[in-house]
């Protein structure tokens, strides 16, 4: 049986819009709330955070210091749903002056994201940097390594 998850994933990519809105308004409640009150953000430096309430406090710190006046770009890349109220998305991304053009996406985040009373909201999130000299010499030194879709 196919289940078309057209309004889903409108509703997974509105979610990562709000938040992104959320980041270039400097708007740490905002950000927070696309979160689940026990999510994890795990930051491509290691930082763990717990719960939207927690990621909201941080970031509006950062956004008042290191992120000011940022805005973060993300392109999702996957979307894959697992049961009716459970979806993993993967993204490129990265963090950007306002203003500032468009240019290569040098993180990746996966997202785990849930259905709570109707809405969708971000569960965990694992963000990593992308290091293409390093994955373009394993992928020359063993090149078994290299994704099939790569």
């Amino acid at each position: 049986m196919h289940t078309d998850r057209t309004e889903d994933t409108a509703a997974v990519r509105a979610l990562l819009e709000r938040s992104a809105t959320a980041w270039a308004s400097g708007d740490g409640a905002a950000y927070g709330a696309c979160f689940t009150a026990d999510a994890t953000d795990l930051t491509y430096v290691g930082t763990l955070y717990r719960g939207g309430a927690e990621i909201g406090r941080a970031h509006q710190a950062l956004f008042d210091s290191f992120l000011k006046g940022t805005r973060l770009d993300l392109d999702l890349v996957d979307l894959r749903f697992y049961g009716p109220d459970t979806a993993v998305a993967v993204t490129r991304g990265d963090v950007r002056k306002q203003g500032a053009r468009p240019g290569r996406l040098g993180k990746l985040a996966t997202y785990t994201l849930v259905r709570t009373d109707g809405a969708w909201l971000i569960a965990a999130v694992q963000k990593t940097r992308h290091r293409p000299l390093l994955e373009s010499f394993s992928f020359r030194a063993q090149p078994a390594t290299r994704p099939a879709a790569a």
